[in-house]
């Protein structure tokens, strides 16, 4: 497993190295690019050492969480992957002894790990993207499925601020799919709460992204399970509310992987 430090360095170089290229290419003069980009991915155990997690069971709840490497073939195939991130745990709203009327249980969630380099940290521009698309497989206690968000941290004055968003799924089948959710529609909260005051969202610079399980909030428990296979941004051009399967069967025509409705084995 690559270590902090390996990172550290590998982060600082290419930031060097995209430095001396942009200046080479004039790049600054180009119009910024619309195209869809790939921010994260969860296909390697590296790919999933680099995201932070936490639950009120770190502070005197009961809740547990876990974010891992899925190697399932049975739930892997589809994709052509050989593995995918699995975000899991029980979800509880008791605490320990001692600690009732302290704090309120029922959390559980995981962002990436903030990004040193020798020139700051590195965040992600998406001023230039309507859509945060995350693929993902819906699993767990049906009770729970309705209590995910999507929270996203940008630079700015006050640290505490997140800008989040409920994960809605179409499918309960345990099949992947699609999920585009607006950056326009991000709520602000501070604290766990909505602030009164909506201000526009600072997406040329997003620290994190992350996950949570908010059964809290809706006086939910049981068991979550939630699959990920990667986070992107697009723009509408890129949005497709066909199901999963018909859009990698169409990558694979393109790739000439499928022939007369076929998957082309080498």
């Amino acid at each position: 497993m690559v270590s902090h430090l390996s990172r550290y360095i590998d982060r600082s170089t290419r930031r060097i190295l995209d430095g001396v290229s942009n200046v080479v290419l004039m790049r600054g003069a180009d119009i910024p690019s619309r195209a869809p980009r790939t921010l994260f991915t969860f296909n390697s155990r590296d790919d999933v050492s680099q995201y932070a997690m936490g639950c009120d069971g770190d502070i005197g709840g009961t809740s547990t969480v876990h974010l891992d490497l899925d190697e399932n073939p049975e739930h892997n195939a589809t994709l052509g992957k050989t593995a995918t991130g699995l975000f899991w745990g029980e979800m509880r709203l008791d605490v320990k002894p001692g600690y009732a009327n302290k704090i309120r249980g029922g959390y559980a969630g995981f962002r990436n790990m903030n990004r040193p380099t020798i020139f700051g940290d590195i965040t992600d521009d998406v001023s230039q993207h309507e859509y945060l698309a995350l693929r993902v497989r819906l699993g767990g206690d049906p009770r729970t499925r309705n209590s995910y968000f999507v929270n996203l941290q940008t630079e700015g004055p006050i640290s505490t601020d997140l800008w989040q968003h409920r994960l809605y799924f179409k499918r309960n089948d345990g099949r992947w799919e699609d999920v585009f959710l607006p950056f326009s529609s991000f709520i602000r909260t501070n604290s766990g709460e909505m602030s009164e005051a909506q201000i526009t969202m600072m997406r040329e610079r997003i620290r994190s992204i992350g996950i949570s399980m908010l059964g809290g909030n809706s006086g939910v428990s049981g068991k979550y399970e939630l699959g990920i296979d990667h986070i992107r941004i697009v723009n509408e051009e890129d949005v497709t509310d066909e199901p999963l399967e018909k859009v990698l069967e169409k990558e694979k025509r393109a790739s000439g992987e499928v022939t007369n409705g076929k998957l082309e084995h080498s």
